[in-house]
């Protein structure tokens, strides 16, 4: 087979535990992204929110997919089973 397959092949294991390590540590993912986008939009005192706001949505919409590769209902018994992400509508508050 070619290139391609023979390494999708063998990083499937990896992909496969990465996506379990998300689904188990999913909240505290979306808290180091909030975070995150809240130090960055203090340092560029709120000139680059929209952008910030936008990437941190797709952060977000990204390590979803990831946790949930085989849809929302892939790990029935986990928390929040069969919820769905929706990123919020605004920045996060900056902290004090």
């Amino acid at each position: 087979m070619g290139l391609l397959h023979n390494l999708k092949s063998k990083l499937a294991p990896a992909k496969d535990k990465v996506s379990d390590l998300a689904h188990r540590h999913e909240g505290k993912i979306h808290h180091g992204i909030d975070k995150a986008a809240r130090t960055v939009d203090e340092k560029t005192k709120g000139k680059y929110s929209d952008r910030i706001h936008s990437g941190t949505g797709k952060a977000k919409g990204a390590m979803d997919r990831l946790a949930h590769k085989d849809g929302p209902r892939a790990h029935k018994d986990g928390p929040g089973a069969g919820d769905t992400f929706t990123p919020p509508t605004t920045p996060p508050p900056p902290s004090s």
